[in-house]
């Protein structure tokens, strides 16, 4: 499962840095302004660049991340992209005249390794070799002492860059770095440059700056207002051999990238890749529109207005690079969740799609001005918490429901930014991580609201009622001390409600039981509004609340079950028919197939014998992974190629056995699927809990975290 925190901040600047690489190789305000054109390209661009170090550097070196897997996976996907970019520019560069250079063979080879065959190439084996440097300077020195090896190599770098005006001065300078220039044309590679910034992106992964992203921003805007008077120093006093390095781009990148890191939260920008296909193609895309422009004899607009010329390449490019980075996703994800099928022992389905349906189902039925929030505990009813959370936000839901703080840090840590409800206890003594994490915590009680007061932290929270199910919650009766939470300091109430806990039920008894829950419910809403205070937000309803009750004012539907597509039991009484499907299927395959004979048993305590020669499939799932052991019957099934087939023998803790003699054609690698449809048979949860004499909720809530998630469409 995915439960990496999404740094926005570095995603949305990818596209940025990308789009300042093209204005380096467009300059955009050359008809305009000479000096406003370097600033942009020799000053600002060149952040460009070290960005990406920094970004490659900080999701691969960390002091609990790097690895030698990591490095060379890193090496050998960099290694195959700039192969295919090498490839791709082969046309272009017969046509531009560069294999009729002489030398020819030297001069490929330094290409290839430091300066790229074409002009925008030189990053990638930049990228390698500043990854392997970084990395062995890491794990090799540690992390302060690898940063100093690696400023060694950038201040090398910087005497034969922009400050080789000096360098030349001096005799010993100057034929050093003209032995340096025959084995590569500039400093600014993957040896003397990129090592820093690898390095440093690895250093603000370990110690991010504690510090608010106001004071980064102001420490970055002194740092680049001083990288700015020493580039145009530099260019006044005419020292630069090229403008890549500065003294100041060091604390600038610094606090730029620690800037962004403040930035975390749901994933805007899935295409990550679509930035790195924009810094490859852009030089192709500005010989297409150069020709382009010289076939519709419009030169005088494209190519000769300096900022139009930018902004159709970047238009072009964007394009392009959306498109390929899509196309690449698209079969991306279908080889994964291929892979991923044939990889696992056992695994559960979701449906996004399904997901998706029921929750606007549900809230089309909702009266105006109430919002579904979804209940995601027990990792999302054993769906899969990453997957359910971050789906249904990008889809619009806006609140959440857990039932431990944990499993509310743990959304917010994927990435969650929607408000967080905690159902159950907390202890007090974690108030500053409710706040934090901006989670709202149920108050219990009336001492446990006191509790968490007296912690002097701001928390916000919902009052639980207890109406009559006598579990947590003010009794609905203790108004005056309900009241009195409205003015303690330290909580902020958000919210009130109550559960109805016979509202799955028909009977009188329990019709009568609900409706005095809701009125106790209503009668204290009245008071506190009477007390001249006003009622926060209210809910009532869970799944079979909202269901079967659909009538209630409320501010939210807590939907659990119901979201999931299924009701807890098959037999239960719905009064609001919806149309909502199955999220989940749970699935494995066949592994092993054995031929049993007449007379001879199968599994624990033979308690299966077949009464004829028979196949036996043994599938790898047990009570380990959620399946009631107590489905151990040949009256239980399974699907098998669209066919239904007997489990017999007891359920083991990791496997199951399953008689497949009747099924024609069954072989090692079979899908078989113990929750699902296939090929218009199904076997629904509701059915299976009735079975074990549980509920769906239940059932899914037990499945094994070594399950993995599997999403698809």
């Amino acid at each position: 499962m995915n439960n990496r925190k999404h740094y926005v901040g570095i995603d949305s600047f990818r596209y940025v840095a990308a789009l300042l690489v093209i204005a380096i190789h467009t300059s955009p305000l050359s008809t305009y302004s000479e000096m406003g054109d370097f600033i942009l390209t020799r000053l600002i661009g060149r952040m460009a660049v070290p960005f990406f170090f920094m970004t490659s550097g900080f999701f691969l070196i960390s002091e609990y991340t790097y690895s030698g897997d990591k490095l060379r996976t890193f090496v050998k996907k960099t290694s195959i992209i700039y192969g295919l970019a090498i490839a791709a520019y082969i046309p272009l560069n017969i046509y531009n005249g560069y294999f009729a250079m002489e030398n020819l063979i030297p001069n490929i080879i330094k290409d290839i390794f430091f300066d790229g065959t074409l002009y925008h190439l030189w990053y990638l084996p930049a990228s390698i070799m500043g990854a392997v440097i970084a990395w062995y300077l890491v794990k090799g020195l540690g992390f302060k002492k690898a940063f100093m090896a690696a400023m060694v190599l950038y201040v090398i770098g910087l005497f034969g860059d922009s400050y080789y005006g000096l360098s030349e001065k001096l005799p010993f300078f100057k034929g050093f770095y003209g032995y340096l220039f025959q084995i590569f044309g500039y400093t600014r590679n993957g040896i003397l440059f990129a090592p820093i910034f690898f390095v440093m992106g690895g250093i603000l992964a370990r110690n991010p700056i504690r510090s608010s992203w106001k004071t980064s921003l102001v420490k970055f805007m002194c740092s680049f207002l001083l990288m700015l008077g020493e580039g145009l120093l530099l260019h006044q006093l005419g020292y630069q051999r090229h403008d890549s390095m500065y003294v100041m781009l060091i604390p600038a990148m610094y606090y730029l990238f620690s800037f962004l890191c403040s930035f975390t939260g749901k994933q805007l920008l899935s295409l990550r890749t679509a930035p790195l296909i924009l810094y490859i193609i852009h030089p192709m895309i500005i010989v297409m529109v150069r020709m382009a422009a010289k076939l519709m004899r419009l030169q005088w607009v494209f190519i000769e207005n300096s900022m139009v010329h930018y902004l159709t390449v970047s238009v072009c490019s964007i394009f392009f690079s959306l498109f390929l980075a899509l196309f690449i996703q698209k079969i991306r994800n279908k080889e994964n969740l291929q892979d991923k099928k044939a990889k696992a022992r056992a695994w559960i389905e979701i449906s996004l799609n399904n997901l998706e349906n029921n929750a606007k189902e549900l809230q089309s039925q909702m009266p105006e001005n109430c919002n579904l929030m979804a209940v995601i505990k027990a990792n999302a009813y054993g769906h899969g918490a990453f997957a359910v959370s971050t789906h249904l936000e990008k889809t619009g839901v806006k609140s959440f429901a857990v039932a431990t703080i944990d499993e509310g840090i743990e959304l917010r840590k994927y990435g969650i930014r929607s408000d967080i409800l905690i159902l159950g206890y907390t202890s007090p003594l974690r108030a500053r991580e409710l706040y934090k994490y901006r989670l709202t915590q149920t108050l219990i009680d009336y001492p446990y609201a006191m509790l968490l007061n007296e912690q002097g932290c701001k928390v916000s929270a919902h009052i639980k009622i207890d109406t009559g199910m006598h579990r947590l919650g003010f009794d609905a009766s203790d108004h005056e001390h309900v009241i009195d939470v409205f003015k303690m300091k330290h909580i902020n109430v958000t919210g009130i409600y109550t559960h109805l806990c016979a509202s799955d039920s028909f009977t009188p008894e329990d019709v009568m039981f609900t409706e005095i829950q809701i009125k106790r419910f209503y009668q204290l809403v009245d008071i506190i509004e009477n007390s001249g205070y006003k009622c926060p937000k209210i809910h009532i309803q869970s799944s079979y609340g909202f269901l079967n009750y659909p009538e209630l004012k409320c501010d939210f539907v807590r939907a659990g079950i119901s979201l999931y597509g299924v009701l807890s039991s098959s037999s239960d009484p719905i009064k609001t028919q919806l149309n909502l499907h199955p999220v989940l299927s749970l699935k494995s395959k066949v592994v092993l197939l054995r031929k049993v004979t007449i007379g001879e048993s199968v599994g624990y305590h033979r308690t299966f014998a077949p009464a004829k020669n028979s196949t036996i499939a043994v599938i790898p799932i047990g009570y380990a992974d959620g399946l009631p052991r107590n489905l151990s019957s040949e009256s239980r099934h399974v699907l098998i190629n669209g066919n239904l087939a007997p489990i017999v023998g007891r359920i083991c803790m990791d496997q199951l056995m399953v008689d497949v003699t009747d099924i024609e054609d069954v072989t090692v690698g079979d899908i078989v699927t113990f929750i699902g449809e296939e090929n218009g048979k199904a076997l629904l949860a509701p059915v299976i809990a009735d079975n074990e004499g549980s509920i769906s909720n239940e059932l899914f809530s037990r499945m094994g975290t070594r399950l993995e998630v599997i999403t698809v469409e």
